[in-house]
């Protein structure tokens, strides 16, 4: 009760833009210790979802907060592990990625001695109320199935499935039904958002191009591990037509989305030191062109998302935090001409 009180008394921290971050004016800092990531919008734009790592259990759990950090409280379930939660139904309900009907406890870590990898683990796609009352499976499928994001009109679903064997992308309607496969490569397909008159969908794509690559992505894929170090941006049209290349910068470039007028695309890379943790956001038009680099922290920052409006961008970075490695969530105002 008192950790309740506690966060629901935080309010956001002014902090300053690093040297060259241009774009970002009247920068906070949303969240205090811990991990923090993967914050988006309430159409209403007032309110963020946001997964958590849990202290207790190292778990990560949906969380709420408002724009200025007030109101923080958990709304999922508080079982196994949750990722990637999103508003829908004109922000009175919720949906996210969960393993709790594989057991309360916590999934474990993957086996890092494979190198740097992610767990895919048994996630199905959960719906609940806004305040996480009701929660109840939307998909049942013994792989993963998460990433979710919603479609402008919030009539669909655009998820990362690992159920045909190979991590695609798929949409289904918000109930559930009328499931379409969108991508067939080989390779990791996800982390998919639509454009914001919903005819485009950006996403990450790595595609195996030698006999090696693919054995070894085969490999992972049968342990429900992938290796996400090497990463492109791709786009396609939102029934899956006309999959194209945006960027060829070496590296792992991640978490896409549209900048408000539909004609560019603003993204995480390492593409500079590919071994290094040291992403940065960038934007860039929508055929790859005017790469500009947004934030320059030598810290980690991702998972860029413009408010509604387009006046604000939300991300999360390492910058700040009191403990090396901590991550957390930040706002600032969007300046579109410096």
């Amino acid at each position: 009760m008192l950790v309740t009180v506690l966060f629901a008394l935080l309010q956001a921290l002014n902090v300053p833009a690093d040297s060259g971050e241009i774009h970002l004016r009247n920068v906070r800092q949303l969240t205090f210790g811990g991990q923090n990531a993967e914050a988006y919008f309430a159409r209403s734009g007032q309110q963020l979802i946001f997964q958590r790592q849990e202290a207790d259990t190292g778990c990560d759990q949906q969380y709420i907060m408002n724009i200025d950090g007030s109101g923080l409280h958990r709304v999922s379930g508080g079982k196994g592990r949750t990722t990637c939660g999103y508003f829908f139904d004109g922000d009175r309900r919720i949906f996210y990625a969960s393993t709790e009907h594989g057991g309360a406890a916590c999934p474990p870590r993957p086996d890092y001695s494979k190198g740097y990898v992610w767990a895919l683990y048994d996630y199905d796609i959960y719906v609940a109320s806004a305040d996480g009352q009701g929660a109840r499976r939307l998909t049942n499928n013994p792989q993963y199935d998460a990433e979710g994001t919603l479609s402008p009109d919030g009539t669909t679903i655009v998820f990362t499935s690992l159920r045909d064997g190979d991590l695609d992308i798929y949409t289904m309607r918000v109930d559930g039904t009328h499931l379409k496969r969108l991508t067939h490569t080989l390779g990791y397909d996800g982390g998919p958002f639509f454009s914001p008159d919903g005819k485009h969908i950006v996403y990450r794509a790595w595609h195996p191009q030698t006999a090696a690559d693919s054995a070894d992505y085969k490999t992972l894929i049968g342990q429900n591990l992938v290796r996400p170090v090497r990463m492109e941006i791709w786009v396609m049209d939102e029934d899956g037509s006309h999959q194209r290349q945006v960027t060829n910068l070496g590296g792992a470039s991640f978490a896409p989305y549209f900048h408000p007028d539909g004609r560019r695309i603003i993204f995480a890379s390492n593409y500079r030191n590919p071994r290094s943790r040291n992403f940065d956001l960038y934007l860039m038009n929508l055929d790859g062109s005017g790469l500009e680099q947004i934030t320059t922290s030598s810290e980690f920052d991702a998972f860029p998302m413009f408010s509604p409006d387009g006046r604000e961008l939300v991300w999360a970075s390492n910058r700040h935090g009191k403990v090396q490695g901590e991550t957390n969530i930040f706002i600032a105002d969007w300046v579109e001409h410096p």
